[in-house]
């Protein structure tokens, strides 16, 4: 069993839902040392979120957009407002996405399906730099 860890820091990105799947493996090339186990990536921020979906139609990532708007409205009576008004609802946004994702690896590459991407979700207007921390273990190869 081998372990490789790395953290990776994602540029900064306007709010929305982006693809990230090919800036992490870049900056994880430790990846091929795997034969065959698992990677967990871990998102190091509150306001922001990870998940897998599709990535084949730009439709589903406006959609996504609408969609966490609609469940988390940025206009309610928030308590926590000393960031600004766009930060209590990614505080909420994140905790309905979360921060991880764990995922099978094969080869040493990413074994995900046909239409399978990995995205942020940036839920602040200007939300910064993102770190991601990501580690792999299984059998080398």
């Amino acid at each position: 069993m081998i372990i490789r860890q790395s953290e990776v820091r994602l540029r900064p990105r306007p709010r929305g839902v982006h693809l990230v799947t090919r800036e992490l493996l870049d900056g994880f090339p430790q990846l091929a040392d795997i034969e065959c186990g698992l990677v967990h990536v871990f998102l190091c921020h509150t306001s922001a979120s990870i998940t897998l979906n599709e990535n084949a139609d730009p439709d589903v990532l406006r959609d996504m957009n609408m969609a966490l708007d609609r469940v988390v409205p940025e206009a309610w009576p928030y308590a926590h407002t000393c960031e600004g008004p766009d930060d209590m609802p990614a505080h909420v946004k994140a905790t309905l996405v979360g921060s991880s994702l764990t995922l099978p690896i094969c080869r040493g590459s990413l074994a995900l399906g046909t239409w399978q991407g990995i995205y942020l979700c940036e839920h602040r207007d200007h939300g910064g730099a993102r770190r991601v921390v990501l580690t792999a273990f299984g059998e080398g190869r």
